[in-house]
């Protein structure tokens, strides 16, 4: 194992997660869901208490894994969560009472977020997660940066497409896709993106004031 690896084994291992967490993360995994790993889940965490999130807007429900660990440390922020599946969202509601978050802190919406995004407040959001299929990716979002307020950030999970995108012999659709967002938000002067290598890669777009 190379240092780089047995890093990034540490990065994976190192956090520790509230039982509600365990309980969602096992759940997903019955389900037979691929919820975010637990460094994932830790840098959602962070990012919502580094942005001050009031608001946060996620595609992707699950059964909550990412949404618990979005609220973890926020006391007041809100969730409007999307999720198409509705045995998901049945459970995520679960879930979330289980762990003791209010209703009047969630709003989880049952669709397809190229349907319910463009009915979102523009600017009205200080965190957009976006755990979708990645062919979709690019179409939420443009969305995304129509409700994420200035100075907000978009998350986007699952940015290797499971070590694909790195691959250059890897040239199925969804790597493509992923591949397309990458160079578009590089390329950007209005947004500056971070890649982090946590789970299988984390990209942080934050939008820029002006």
């Amino acid at each position: 194992m190379s240092k780089l690896e047995r890093n990034w084994q540490y990065a994976e291992q190192y956090p520790v997660e509230t039982e509600a967490l365990v309980r969602a993360r096992r759940l997903s995994l019955e389900l037979g869901i691929e919820p975010v790993s637990r460094s994932v889940a830790a840098q959602l965490s962070g990012i919502a208490v580094l942005a001050r999130a009031q608001a946060i807007c996620e595609v992707g429900t699950g059964v909550g894994v990412s949404g618990l660990a979005l609220l973890r440390y926020l006391s007041d922020a809100t969730l409007t969560s999307i999720e198409v599946e509705p045995e998901h969202l049945r459970e995520a509601r679960s879930v979330f009472a289980d762990a003791g978050v209010a209703a009047s802190r969630l709003r989880l919406i049952e669709g397809d977020a190229r349907h319910v995004m463009p009915r979102l407040n523009l600017a009205a959001y200080d965190v957009v997660v976006l755990d979708a299929q990645p062919s979709q990716l690019l179409e939420h979002f443009e969305y995304a940066l129509g409700v994420v307020r200035q100075g907000g950030c978009i998350v986007v999970p699952g940015a290797f497409s499971h070590g694909r995108v790195p691959d250059p012999a890897a040239r199925d659709e969804n790597t493509q896709a992923l591949r397309d967002l990458l160079a578009l938000v590089s390329e950007s002067p209005a947004i500056a993106p971070v890649l982090s290598p946590a789970g299988d890669g984390v990209l942080t777009v934050m939008r820029l004031d002006g």
